[in-house]
C-alpha cells in the first residue's frame, strides 16, 4: 500500500444531495444512509472530478496511504452495475407495478363532482402507469415526443395543486436522489432522451439540498443524449410556496 491521492468526504457537511455520485465516471461514490461514501477506495482515481459538484463543500483531495487506482476493477465494477439494472420490458415477479399502462386523465376542472358535505372530489390528472423512476422503462410509449414531468418524491406532498399546475397533460416519472442509486437514475434518463426525444422537460423538485442533485441528472442525461431538450425547472419551498420557476 503506497501513500497516493485520494477522496476525502466530511460526512457533517454531506446533505446526500448525490452530485458527486453522478460526477464520478468511475462510480466510487454511491449514497448510503443519506450520506456520500466510497464504495472501495481501488476505483478512485484520486483527480477529484466530483468535488466540484459538492454544494457544500464536503469533499476534497488528500494524500494518504491508500490501495492503488485499478482500472481493470473499475471497469468490472460498471459492468456489474448495468448487469444488475432491471433488464428493459422484464416484470419481476410479476408484479403489476411495473405493467405499463396508459390512463385517461379525469381533467379536474371540468369533472368536479360535489359531496353532501360540499367537498370537491377532483379527479386525477395521471396518465401514466409506474411512476417511479426505478419502475419506468425506457421502452414505454408514455415518454416519445411528449412534454414530461420529473418531480421528487416529496412535491405532491408539499404542493397543494400538484396535479393542475404540474400535472396534467404530462407523462411523469418521481424519485429521491438521496434514497436510490443516483446513477441508475442518470443511466435510465439518458436512454429516455435518447431513444424517445421527449419535446421538453418540467422539473419540479424541493428546496432541500439532496433534491438539487435531480437537476444535475436531469442536465447531464440531456448532455449525454446529444438531443436538444428544453428544461423547465420549478423549486418548492417546504411550506408549499413556490421559490423559483413555476
Amino acid at each position: 500500500m503506497a501513500k497516493r491521492k485520494i477522496i476525502q468526504i466530511d460526512e457533517d457537511k454531506c446533505t446526500g444531495c448525490g452530485n458527486c455520485v453522478t460526477a464520478c465516471a468511475e462510480g466510487a461514490l454511491a449514497i448510503v444512509d443519506g450520506k456520500a461514501r466510497v464504495v472501495n477506495e481501488v476505483f478512485c482515481d484520486g483527480l477529484g472530478a466530483c468535488i466540484g459538484d459538492c454544494p457544500e463543500d464536503a469533499l476534497k483531495i488528500i494524500e494518504r496511504d491508500a490501495p492503488e487506482f485499478d482500472e481493470e476493477a473499475v471497469k468490472e465494477h460498471l459492468a456489474g452495475q448495468k448487469t444488475h439494472q432491471e433488464p428493459i420490458g422484464v416484470e419481476p415477479c410479476g408484479c403489476p407495478s411495473h405493467n405499463p399502462m396508459i390512463l385517461t386523465a379525469g381533467k379536474a376542472k371540468a369533472h368536479t363532482k360535489h359531496h353532501a358535505k360540499g367537498h370537491e372530489e377532483l379527479p386525477p390528472e395521471l396518465t401514466n402507469w409506474p411512476v417511479q423512476w426505478r419502475l419506468v422503462s425506457p421502452s414505454m410509449p408514455f415518454w416519445k415526443g411528449n412534454d414530461v414531468l420529473l418531480a421528487a418524491d416529496c412535491v405532491p406532498f408539499a404542493f397543494r395543486d400538484f396535479h393542475g399546475r404540474f400535472l396534467a397533460d404530462k407523462p411523469v416519472i418521481i424519485g429521491c436522489p438521496k434514497l436510490d442509486d443516483a446513477q441508475s437514475y442518470l443511466d435510465k434518463l439518458t436512454e429516455v432522451f435518447t431513444n424517445a426525444t421527449p419535446k421538453s422537460v418540467t422539473l419540479v423538485h424541493m428546496e432541500v439540498p439532496c433534491c438539487h442533485g435531480l437537476q444535475r441528472i436531469v442536465d447531464e442525461a440531456v448532455r449525454r443524449s446529444g438531443k436538444k431538450i428544453p428544461v423547465k425547472t420549478t423549486v418548492v419551498g417546504i411550506k408549499g410556496d413556490i421559490l423559483r420557476g413555476g
